[in-house]
């Protein structure tokens, strides 16, 4: 058997591996979802302020389009979450969302919630921008205390679309670990999780922002 030079070793060995794109779980595995959209009351869902304590906006800043079936958010009732009421332990969270444009409009910003306590006081977030996003991060329980993590700085933030373009996230809880699948690949990983179970849902932080295709995937433990 022959073996390769050395100098071919050195360049396998120094070429960094590409992410290759995956198809979304919801496509690849179509067994077991079950779709969370809410109803045209929002029924089986709630919305709450952040932080916790304050009383909801009104008129209400969330609607389910009768048209499209997307869950809209105005964007004009302060920051919120709309929460899906059913505590979760390990599941995948499938969402596609887009931001409506606006003139010279920057700073879009929301974001999907997992393993949420119902108040929304610990929580850990998908980030959602214009162009940017793609990571996690959150109020979360460290050692047995609260504390803030951010992944931004060791996640890949180039997979999200601009303002109008529809993006894919889905979000998988499994034991102790969250990962961040955005548009193809595994943008971010939260390793090491304390916090094991918790209810999921969706942001309101000031820009309009519609939400579709919400499915659950409930796994086996």
């Amino acid at each position: 058997m022959r073996t390769a030079s050395l100098p071919l070793l050195l360049l396998v060995f120094a070429c960094p591996l590409i992410a290759q794109d995956t198809a979304p779980a919801l496509q690849s595995d179509r067994a077991g979802w079950v779709d969370i959209t809410p109803g045209a009351n929002l029924d089986g869902w709630t919305v709450l302020t952040l932080p916790a304590g304050g009383a909801a906006h009104q008129p209400s800043q969330w609607k389910v389009d009768s048209q499209t079936g997307s869950v809209v958010c105005e964007g004009n009732g302060g920051h919120e979450w709309l929460r899906y009421d059913r505590e979760l332990k390990d599941f995948i969270l499938h969402v596609e969302w887009r931001f409506t444009p606006i003139e010279a409009g920057k700073g879009y910003n929301s974001g999907v919630f997992v393993r949420s306590s119902s108040d929304g006081k610990i929580w850990h977030q998908a980030q959602v921008g214009s162009g940017s996003g793609g990571f996690l991060f959150g109020d979360t329980m460290v050692n047995g205390e609260v504390k803030r993590v951010n992944l931004r700085a060791s996640s890949i933030s180039d997979r999200v679309k601009p303002a109008g373009e529809w993006n894919i996230y889905e979000i998988t809880c499994r034991g102790n670990q969250l990962a961040l699948w955005a548009n193809g690949i595994t943008t971010s990983e939260l390793p090491n999780c304390e916090v094991l179970q918790g209810y999921v849902g969706l942001e309101a932080e000031g820009y309009k922002i519609e939400f579709r295709n919400l499915k659950l995937k409930e796994l086996s433990h």
